[in-house]
């Protein structure tokens, strides 16, 4: 049996700069996921991808949940949480480096590969921050910690998609690609992609910089261990309504809000929309995710005072509602109630996760790992969607998360009731 280090905490000083660190861990790689916006609407520009084509990028990227959670897991139990933090940080930079190589050979499947491997060290860096940010002080207050590191994340899926947009977007090339061929277009994809290339050595650079932080201070957390079962027990929780619907729609929530933050940029771009640059309308993705961070404190207040599955429940049909505006309508009416679509997002993952949770007492952690896997929807959902968009349209493909939002209404109201625990 694998085991998990638990970990004895220096106090002080100490204590305050590993929570600065988790707090920073998790400011990173929310801001990295996010960057994913902006860089679909470029690599569809440099090769001609149709919608279902550039969806991949998220399909590259959120599949590493799916094949990494578990191996990251038994990282952690072998080598301990701050090492293991080190590991996700020289792996996501190592992903940042491979978009050298793609860069030069001029392929999209070379940026999925870096993509992938970004995403890899990521998902590490998630299995660290998430338990560990618990434990940093008395646990009637680990909630509080979570939600504060969580509010950082939202910092960082604010402020990147407004600076990749200058630096990614503002260059997008006015060559048409499809007019190129053989070693001419190489070349141009090759000098047009630079751009992605300089913005990703950048974040490898300070991702270098914080390992070498985190590696110096490795044997500030003393760790012990504790047993983890095994990934076959975990999935015997499935069979619980409560516990396999939710983890169901964890699936559905982060795939619905991936895809419709992959399309805000092109969406916004139409005519009948908002009919503005590139650039541009990579900077309005600020708004999407700016709105979850503003949304979680509002959310916290409410769901004090409300039932959490209906609190849920209402989110989930703002979102519906929201989106069959954006569909019918045009102009900035369309645009704006899509990005308004962030500010209901902000309560729905952590309300989801400890719904779902409820009730398993000691297998809460096993229900956690479960529901790490379930974060595959990012990689799912907005494929469907971009090849919905192919054959359709924009507006019309937006009815696959629509159908995502209407199975999490349904799971709020299944869950508005507290369970009971015999």
């Amino acid at each position: 049996m694998d085991k998990i280090p638990s970990g004895d905490l220096p106090t002080g000083a100490g204590e305050a700069s590993l929570r600065l660190f988790i707090v920073g861990l998790f400011f990173t790689f929310g801001g990295i996921t996010s960057l994913n916006d902006v860089v679909i609407p470029k690599l569809k520009s440099l090769f001609t991808l149709s919608y279902g084509e550039a969806m991949l990028v998220q399909s590259a990227f959120f599949a590493a949940y799916l094949v990494v959670s578990i191996p990251a897991a038994r990282i952690v139990a072998r080598i301990g949480y701050m090492r293991s933090a080190v590991a996700g940080l020289l792996t996501m930079a190592l992903g940042c480096v491979l978009f050298i190589p793609a860069s030069t050979a001029g392929l999209f499947v070379a940026f999925l590969l870096a993509l992938f491997v970004l995403a890899a060290g990521i998902t590490i860096v998630q299995v660290v921050a998430n338990p560990l940010i618990s434990m940093l002080g008395a646990p009637q207050t680990a909630h509080s910690r979570l939600t504060f590191a969580q509010a950082f994340n939202s910092l960082g899926t604010t402020v990147f998609p407004y600076v990749g947009s200058l630096l990614i977007l503002g260059s997008l090339a006015s060559v048409d690609p499809s007019q190129l061929s053989g070693t001419a277009l190489t070349a141009f994809r090759s000098s047009a992609s630079r751009t992605i290339v300089w913005t990703y050595l950048g974040l490898a650079a300070a991702l270098v910089i914080l390992a070498g932080l985190v590696w110096s201070r490795r044997n500030q957390l003393r760790e012990g261990a504790s047993e983890v079962p095994s990934f076959q027990n975990a999935l015997s929780l499935i069979r619980q309504p409560r516990f396999g619907f939710g983890t169901a729609c964890i699936f559905l929530y982060v795939g619905a809000e991936v895809a419709i933050g992959s399309l805000i940029v092109n969406y916004l771009m139409q005519s009948d929309v908002m009919g503005i640059s590139a650039e541009d309308a990579g900077k309005h993705v600020a708004y999407y995710w700016g709105g979850a961070m503003v949304g979680r404190f509002v959310g916290a207040y409410l769901l004090k005072k409300f039932s959490p599955g209906k609190v849920l429940a209402a989110a989930a049909a703002g979102v519906i509602a929201l989106i069959l505006v954006s569909a019918n309508a045009t102009g900035w009416l369309a645009g704006w109630s899509l990005l308004a679509i962030g500010l209901f997002n902000s309560i729905m993952f952590p309300t989801i996760f400890s719904l779902a949770c409820e009730g398993l007492g000691p297998r809460a952690a096993e229900g956690s790992g479960i529901l790490c896997v379930a974060i595959v929807g990012g990689a799912i959902i907005p494929l469907l969607t971009g090849h919905l968009a192919d054959i359709s349209s924009l507006a019309s493909a937006l009815a696959v998360p629509a159908l995502c939002y209407l199975g999490i209404l349904l799971f709020g109201v299944y869950a508005r009731k507290p369970l009971l625990v015999h």
